[in-house]
C-alpha cells in the first residue's frame, strides 16, 4: 500500500480510503465488517463515514455506519486507523437537527464519537454548505473541537472552489483551524466540478482532496452497456445512472478497457487509476459491497497512466489539464 500526505499535514493516509456510505443500505452488517477486514489487511488506514449514513435505507435511521464502524474498531489498535466523519445533515427531528451551527455541531459531534467509540474524530467534514450559518460561526466551532482534542484536522465536501477559498481566507483572519481537505464529486465523467478552479486551488494552497464515487455509481466498472443494464444493479432505479448512458461516455468506457487489456486491468482499475495519477488527488474513496470488489479497487493502487494514455481520455472528455502546467 501506498502512503501520501493529506494536503501540506503531516497526516499519511492509503492512497485509496475506504467508503461506508453502503454499510446497512446495499450491503448487510457482515458484508461491512468483512471488507473493513480486508481493507485494514491490505493496509487501508483511512475509512470515511459521515452520520447520515445511510438514513435514506428502510429502517435505517443514520448513524449505523458509525455504529458499525466502531464495533469493529474495538477489534484494532485505534492508532492504526484514520478514522473520517461528517457532519451536516438531519439527525434528528427540530429545527437545530440539520446544519453547521454551533448548536448542532457541538450536539452532533458527541454523537459521533459514542457511535464510533473513539476520543477524537481524526478527520471532522463538513458534508455540505449551510447557507443558513455564517462560515465564521461554523470554523470557530471547529476551531474549538481542535481545541479540546476531540476534533484533529477538518475537512468540507461538496464546497465550490469560491466557497472554499472564503473559508480559508476566513481562518487566516482570525486564526482558526482551516479546511484541510476537500472531498468532491469526482471521477472522469464529471471533471468540470473540479477542474480546474478547485484542482488549482487544492494544487495552490496544500489542500488534499479525497473524491467521493470515483467509479460513477459502478459506471466506470464497465458493467452497464450499450445494450444492457443489470436488473439487480443500482443503475437500474438511478436517474443518474442513465444519464451516464451516452455515446461519449461509453467510448470513455471503451477506451478505459482497451488500455487495461495491454495492462493487464479492469476498467475500474483503470478509472481510479487516471484519479491516482492526479498530482492534485490524495486518496480517492472507494465503496465496496463486497470483498471481491474491494479486492478489484486494490488492484489500481499501483497503476499510474501515461502521458499518451491521460491526453487520450482529455480529449475523450473534453478536457484538457494544461492549466496546470507552469
Amino acid at each position: 500500500m501506498e502512503y501520501r500526505r493529506l494536503g501540506r499535514t503531516g497526516l499519511k493516509v492509503s492512497a485509496l480510503g475506504l467508503g461506508t456510505m453502503t454499510f446497512r443500505w446495499t450491503s448487510t452488517e457482515q458484508q461491512a465488517l468483512r471488507v473493513l477486514d480486508r481493507a485494514y489487511d491490505a493496509g487501508i488506514n483511512f475509512i470515511d463515514t459521515a452520520d447520515i449514513y445511510s438514513n435514506w435505507a428502510p429502517g435505517n435511521p443514520g448513524g449505523v455506519a458509525e455504529r458499525i464502524i466502531g464495533k469493529w474498531l474495538k477489534t484494532r489498535l485505534r492508532h492504526t486507523v484514520v478514522i473520517a466523519t461528517k457532519v451536516r445533515g438531519r439527525m434528528w427531528a427540530g429545527p437545530n437537527g440539520e446544519g453547521l451551527s454551533r448548536q448542532h455541531i457541538m450536539l452532533a459531534v458527541e454523537d459521533s464519537l459514542r457511535r464510533l467509540g473513539v476520543e477524537t474524530i481524526d478527520l471532522y467534514q463538513t458534508h455540505h454548505p449551510d447557507w443558513d450559518t455564517p462560515l465564521d460561526e461554523t470554523l470557530r466551532a471547529f476551531d474549538d473541537l481542535v481545541r479540546a482534542g476531540k476534533v484533529r484536522y477538518i475537512g468540507a465536501s461538496n464546497h465550490a472552489a469560491w466557497l472554499l477559498t472564503k473559508a480559508l481566507w476566513v481562518s487566516d483572519k482570525h486564526g482558526l483551524a482551516r479546511y484541510d481537505c476537500i472531498q468532491p464529486h469526482y471521477h472522469l465523467l464529471n471533471r468540470a466540478e473540479v477542474e480546474p478552479d478547485l484542482a488549482a486551488l487544492c494544487l495552490d494552497q496544500g489542500i488534499g482532496m479525497i473524491p467521493y464515487s470515483p467509479l460513477a455509481g459502478g459506471f466506470l466498472t464497465g458493467k452497464y452497456t450499450r445494450d444492457t443494464v443489470p436488473p439487480d444493479s443500482r443503475g437500474a432505479q438511478s436517474a443518474r445512472i442513465a444519464g451516464y448512458c451516452t455515446e461519449q461516455n461509453f467510448a470513455i468506457v471503451d477506451a478505459l478497457r482497451e488500455m487495461g487489456e495491454q495492462r493487464g486491468a479492469t476498467v475500474a482499475q483503470m478509472a481510479l487509476a487516471w484519479l491516482l495519477t492526479q498530482p492534485f488527488v490524495s486518496a480517492p474513496i472507494v465503496g465496496a459491497n463486497t470483498v471481491a470488489q474491494l479486492d478489484e479497487s486494490l488492484g489500481a493502487v499501483d497503476l499510474r497512466l501515461t502521458e499518451d494514455e491521460m491526453l487520450r481520455l482529455d480529449e475523450l472528455t473534453g478536457v484538457t489539464r494544461n492549466w496546470f502546467r507552469r
